[in-house]
């Protein structure tokens, strides 16, 4: 019986440790969302395409490369508030992120066929009656060098948008 105790109380505390891990997850960079349905819940609001960036954050040279060339150039957040809601699909190999946004994560990179990081899509997302999202792509594009060449990619995606 003290045994069984034990367990509930350890299994508990475990709960408890998982529970606050995923409340403390964050994207890498700030004013990215790492839920989907977050990022869903923004764009319904703003009427912006989602631009997810597929990244193996801690491993990937050209992660890390279009990180610095682009995402941590001046300009790139004022664009991006303008113009997107910007969702972080990270899939590290020197942390553990929580397993419901590692599985989201899984989901989406097969969903969009990505075998390779970076990989940047940008799309529309609705929800059909049954509460399944429905994907629209718009493009994708990949490590790009400077922050003007990422907007005026990103731009024609959207320009195409109906």
């Amino acid at each position: 019986m003290k045994i069984f105790k034990s367990f509930i109380v350890l299994s508990g505390l475990l709960l408890l440790a998982n529970a606050s891990f995923a409340q403390e997850y964050s994207a890498k960079n700030e004013g990215w969302y790492v839920e989907l349905e977050k990022a869903y819940a923004e764009a319904e609001k703003t009427g912006k395409p989602i631009l997810a960036n597929f990244t193996g954050s801690d491993w990937c040279g050209w992660c890390k490369r279009l990180d610095k060339s682009v995402f941590h150039q001046p300009g790139f957040e004022k664009w991006a508030d303008d113009t997107v809601v910007l969702l972080e699909l990270d899939f590290p190999r020197r942390f553990k992120i929580p397993k419901d946004i590692s599985d989201q994560n899984r989901g989406l990179q097969q969903a969009f066929g990505v075998r390779g990081y970076p990989t940047i899509w940008v799309f529309d997302l609705d929800k059909d009656d049954a509460g399944k999202f429905q994907i629209k792509a718009l493009g994708k594009t990949g490590y790009t060098k400077t922050l003007g060449e990422f907007q005026d990619t990103v731009a024609q995606f959207i320009a195409n948008r109906t």
